[in-house]
């Protein structure tokens, strides 16, 4: 899986980041919007990262699960 994020359509609401927080961060350096900590997260963080793309209110993020790094299962 590979996660991108539209850092122009992001409103800061921080579901991303509440509910991922081994992906997504919220930093109040950045006034609350997304930051992404890694863009190839380990599959024990899948079905957290999907919950966070279906929460998110602007449609920010974004899933190819069609790309897989190095050691992710097939």
């Amino acid at each position: 899986m590979r996660v991108f994020a539209n850092y122009d359509t992001c409103v800061a609401s921080g579901n991303c980041g509440r509910i991922a927080p081994a992906v997504f961060r919220n930093l109040a350096e950045h006034e609350g919007f997304v930051s992404l900590v890694t863009d190839h997260p380990p599959a024990a963080e899948w079905p957290a990262v999907r919950q966070a793309q279906q929460l998110c209110p602007s449609g920010t993020i974004f899933l190819d699960e069609t790309t897989r790094a190095e050691g992710e299962p097939r």
